[in-house]
């Protein structure tokens, strides 16, 4: 059995692999909006992706979780225009309260290496 943990620090790694999945931590965004945050969140999770040797097209599994479900149909239309067409997820989505008061958004992934 192999554990790869890149990005370690006393709390969490950032990517952690177990033979052929990939876990990230929990992702959030910059911006003062929604939209800009889901942007700039789900950008980190492909640039994680792609050091762990996967991508977008192979996520597994993803948890999002929103400051408040009002956002709900604002992340949806960035989520959805992310997405690649035929690659969706198994996904949840709730609402709770985040780290910081400014965050709006955070996204959890599990992938297969591609």
């Amino acid at each position: 059995m192999t554990i790869e943990r890149q990005h370690t620090g006393q709390r969490m790694s950032k990517i952690v692999r177990h033979n052929d999945t990939v876990y990230l931590c929990g992702q959030v965004g910059e911006g003062s909006s929604i939209t800009e945050q889901t942007q700039s969140c789900l950008a980190r999770v492909d640039a994680l992706l792609a050091e762990a040797g996967s991508s977008r097209e192979h996520i597994l599994q993803a948890i999002v979780w929103l400051s408040d479900m009002q956002y709900f149909a604002e992340m949806n239309a960035v989520w959805d225009a992310w997405v690649p067409e035929g690659h969706a997820p198994a996904r949840a989505c709730g609402e709770a309260k985040l780290a910081r008061p400014e965050l709006l958004v955070e996204v959890i992934v599990t992938a297969a290496v591609a």
